[in-house]
C-alpha cells in the first residue's frame, strides 16, 4: 500500500464527530476547539504536587488537575525520547513507524514526511500549528516539525544533552557538533543559553496563542526541561528545596500558568483543551548511567519502578492532567488505561477531522472519556510497552506481563504483574498464574507478528 499523504491532507470532512458535540462549544456552533499539548522531558511520575512530590511547588500545574482531569494510568509509547515523541504524533506505537531509538546528530533518517500527524491533520480542519521547543524527530530539513505540518518551529532539533565537550553541562568524551537553536527551518544560534530556554520557549507560545485566538489554533509545547543537564533562569535558579531538578520544574509551572494566563486573558480558555503530560520517566542513577546524572538532577517515579530506558512503570506510566472548563469536569480522576497515541485520533475527532484510512493507527479515540461520558472506558483491551522496535511487556486490565531475556545461556524470563494491587510491581506472580502469562505472551507475540508485517518505513536522506 502506498503510505504517502499527499493526497490526504486536503480539507476533509468524514466520519469524526463535529466539533461542537462538546458541552460549551454546543451554544456556539461555530468555534473549533483549540488545543494546547505542553509535553515536558524526561519527568518522573511523582513529580508534580498534584501527583504526591513535597520537594518542589507545582500550583499552576496542580490547579490545572483541580479544575480538570487527573489521569492515573497514562502511558508513553516509549520509555526514551524519539520514539516517545513519534508515538504521541503520529497515535502509532514507535515500531510502527520505524522510530525505535533515540535519533542522534549525524543520523540521516527521521520520522517519514509521509506520516500523518497531529497537526497535518488539524491543517485539514483550518487550524494554526506551531511547534515550539524540543522536536528530535530528525534535524536534517526534511524532517523538521514544518516538514511535518507545523507552520511554525522554534526550538532545539534534539536532546539538550548533545552539545560539544566545552560547553555548560556537555560531557567530556562529547564529539557532538554545536547545538543549534531553530527558528523555522533556519538556525539563528548555536549552543544558546539553556537557562533561558524555558522563558524563551514560552514567550514563543504566548506570542502564537496571541496571533492565533481569532481562528483555531495547535500549539505543541515540548520543554526541554528537565533532562539533563538542567538549567533554569536567575528567576528560579537556586530557588526550589530540591536542587536543579526542582527549579527547572518550577520554571516549568510558571510556563504553564503564563499559558493559562494568556487563555483567559484573550478569552479563549473554555475554547481551548490543554493537556499536560510527559514523554517518558526519569534519568536515575542506576549502573552505566549514574555517570551522567547528579543527586540533585535525578528524576523520581515513586511509587512506580524504574525509570528512563525501562519498561517497568516507571520508564512509560506518565503523569497527566486535561484541562477545558466546561469541557473537561472539574476536580476529576482517571484510571482508565489511556496512551499518548490517543492523542491523533481524539483531537482529531474533536476537531471534525476524518481519520487516515490507509494506514494502521494504534490509537483510540478518548474524547469520551476526557467528557466523562457514563460508561466510557478505556479503549485498549492491551497496551504494549515498546523497546528496540518490538514490544517487551503488555497489560491487560490488571495484569502486566513483562518479558524478557537473561542468563547463561539466554532464556526468556517472565515477570507478571497485577498493578492493581502492586502498582510498584514488588512481586512476580507468573508462576502462580501460568495461565495468565501463557494469555499475555500470545497476545505479544501476535502483536510483534503484526508490526513486523505492518511496519512503515522511516524518513532517509
Amino acid at each position: 500500500m502506498d503510505y504517502t499523504r499527499r493526497d490526504y491532507l486536503k480539507p476533509l470532512t468524514g466520519t469524526a464527530v463535529a466539533a461542537n458535540t462538546f458541552p460549551v462549544l454546543a451554544a456556539k456552533q461555530q468555534r473549533k476547539l483549540n488545543f494546547i499539548i505542553i509535553f515536558t522531558d524526561d519527568q518522573g511520575y511523582q513529580y508534580l504536587g498534584c501527583y504526591g512530590t513535597e520537594r518542589f511547588k507545582t500550583p499552576n500545574i496542580d490547579r490545572l488537575a483541580a479544575e480538570g482531569m487527573r489521569f492515573t494510568d497514562f502511558y508513553s509509547a516509549s520509555s526514551v525520547c524519539s520514539p516517545s515523541r513519534a508515538a504521541l504524533l503520529t497515535g502509532c506505537y514507535p515500531p510502527r513507524v520505524s522510530i525505535s531509538g533515540v535519533i542522534f546528530p549525524g543520523a540521516r533518517h527521521g520520522l517519514n514526511p509521509d506520516e500523518v500527524t497531529i497537526a497535518d491533520l488539524l491543517k485539514t480542519q483550518g487550524y494554526a500549528t506551531a511547534c515550539v521547543g524540543k522536536w528530535h524527530l530528525g534535524h536534517r530539513k526534511e524532517f523538521l516539525p514544518t516538514k511535518q505540518g507545523f507552520d511554525e518551529f522554534f526550538g532545539l532539533p534534539y536532546s539538550n544533552d548533545m552539545i560539544p565537550a566545552d560547553q555548560p553541562g556537555g560531557q567530556p568524551d562529547s564529539k557532538h557538533p554545536p547545538l543549534p537553536l531553530i527558528d523555522g527551518e533556519k538556525a539563528i544560534e548555536e549552543n544558546p543559553d539553556q537557562r533561558l530556554l524555558t522563558k524563551r520557549y514560552t514567550e514563543r507560545s504566548v506570542d502564537f496563542i496571541k496571533r492565533s485566538k481569532n481562528k483555531p489554533f495547535f500549539l505543541y509545547l515540548a520543554h526541554t526541561m528537565p533532562h539533563v543537564p538542567l538549567f533554569a533562569s536567575e528567576k528560579f535558579a537556586g530557588k526550589s528545596k530540591s536542587g536543579r531538578y526542582g527549579d527547572a520544574m518550577e520554571e516549568i509551572d510558571w510556563s504553564t500558568g503564563e499559558i493559562i494566563r494568556t487563555l483567559k486573558e484573550q478569552g479563549i480558555e473554555k475554547d481551548t483543551i490543554v493537556i499536560f503530560t510527559s514523554d517518558n520517566g526519569p534519568w536515575i542513577r542506576a549502573g552505566k548511567y549514574g555517570k551522567y546524572v547528579t543527586e540533585d538532577e535525578e528524576g523520581c517515579a515513586l511509587p512506580l519502578k524504574g525509570g528512563k530506558w525501562m519498561t517497568y512503570e516507571g520508564g512509560m506510566r506518565m503523569p497527566c492532567i486535561a484541562w477545558s472548563p466546561g469541557n473537561v469536569p472539574a476536580g476529576t480522576e482517571c484510571s482508565e488505561v489511556c496512551a499518548t497515541i490517543d492523542l491523533l485520533p481524539t483531537l482529531g475527532t474533536m476537531a471534525g477531522a476524518a481519520l487516515p484510512s490507509d494506514r494502521i493507527i494504534d490509537g483510540k479515540d478518548i474524547s469520551q472519556i476526557l467528557t466523562r461520558k457514563a460508561g466510557a472506558k478505556s479503549p485498549h483491551e492491551y497496551f504494549y510497552y515498546c523497546r528496540y522496535g518490538r514490544a517487551r511487556a503488555v497489560r491487560n486490565g490488571k495484569w502486566k506481563l513483562r518479558e524478557t531475556m537473561a542468563g547463561k545461556p539466554r532464556k526468556l524470563v517472565s515477570e507478571l504483574y497485577n498493578l492493581q494491587e502492586d502498582i510498584s510491581e514488588t512481586t512476580n506472580l507468573a508462576d502462580e498464574n501460568p495461565d495468565i502469562v501463557k494469555k499475555l505472551h500470545q497476545a505479544l507475540e501476535k502483536f510483534n507478528t503484526d508490526l513486523k508485517a505492518n511496519t512503515r518505513p522511516a524518513g532517509k536522506v
